[in-house]
């Protein structure tokens, strides 16, 4: 089989929220119990993928223990683990986790793909903003490599959903962002965490994808916050040569982690 037909392997890992108390609860969840759950369940599943995106709130508490951590836990990887701020992360923190790795590498090509990661998060903030210096970084990286199929990575969502309490606290100025994806056709997809919930759609030919949290999932289609008791997962995708796009969601076995169905936020 001709190898430039194969295609790239890609793991979407998101919303660990991770502690620095390994007993540490996130809506009565210990969110590193379920964490090592969803990575079993890619070892005897999935095996190696190419490269992992870890698309944001690594951490809960910005600690750095909490990324060491996620660190360790996946190392497992052969491929890189990319690494995305999320609103919940401590940048300065994280970047002191992954400097000088791969993991702080902003893009990736390969099998005919340019994966670029963007830093959607606000110092203090819940919701998205890039800003004109990532624009102008998008803007740049998609212009060097026209000939490229790009997939476009961030930690918040850049379109509305049906959780209307989440809409608020999504990508700010994603007016902005379709102005400058609009001028580059090569834009299959785009990929984010942040609503711990799954979402495949097309839009003007791109595909929007979202994957559910390796802890807490909120409630699809609801007005103000609400969690949701399917169990937590993880999306793989496929990103063919040709720029064809196969992906699906993946969830562990369903399972009491005590989940305070009734919480109103955290």
């Amino acid at each position: 089989m001709d190898a430039s037909a194969e295609p790239l392997h890609v793991l979407q890992i998101t919303d660990p929220h991770l502690m620095e108390d390994p007993e540490g609860l996130l809506l009565g969840i210990n969110t590193r119990q379920t964490l090592d759950a969803v990575l079993a369940h890619v070892r005897s599943h999935y095996g190696q993928p190419d490269l992992v995106l870890a698309t944001g709130d690594i951490s809960q508490d910005g600690s750095e223990a909490a990324y060491q951590h996620f660190r360790e836990r996946t190392s497992f990887f052969e491929g890189p683990v990319f690494w995305f701020a999320g609103n919940h992360d401590a940048v300065p923190a994280m970047k002191r986790a992954i400097g000088g790795t791969r993991s702080a590498q902003r893009r990736y090509r390969g099998h005919g793909w340019q994966l670029i990661f963007l830093d959607s998060s606000v110092p203090e903030q819940v919701h998205g903003r890039l800003g004109e210096g990532e624009l102008a970084y998008l803007e740049a990286c998609l212009c060097e490599h026209p000939e490229d199929h790009a997939l476009i990575c961030l930690h918040h969502h850049p379109v509305q959903i049906g959780a209307e309490w989440m809409n608020a606290i999504g990508l700010q100025d994603h007016e902005a962002f379709f102005e400058v994806l609009a001028r580059h056709p090569q834009v299959r997809g785009l990929i984010w965490g942040h609503i711990h919930q799954q979402l495949d759609q097309e839009d003007s030919g791109r595909r929007l994808l979202a994957s559910p949290s390796t802890c807490v999932q909120f409630l699809p289609e609801s007005e103000s916050f609400a969690v949701d008791t399917a169990p937590p997962g993880y999306r793989w995708l496929m990103l063919y040569p040709d720029g064809r796009i196969h992906t699906g969601v993946e969830r562990i076995a369903d399972a009491n982690y005590g989940l305070e169905v009734d919480s109103v936020g955290y």
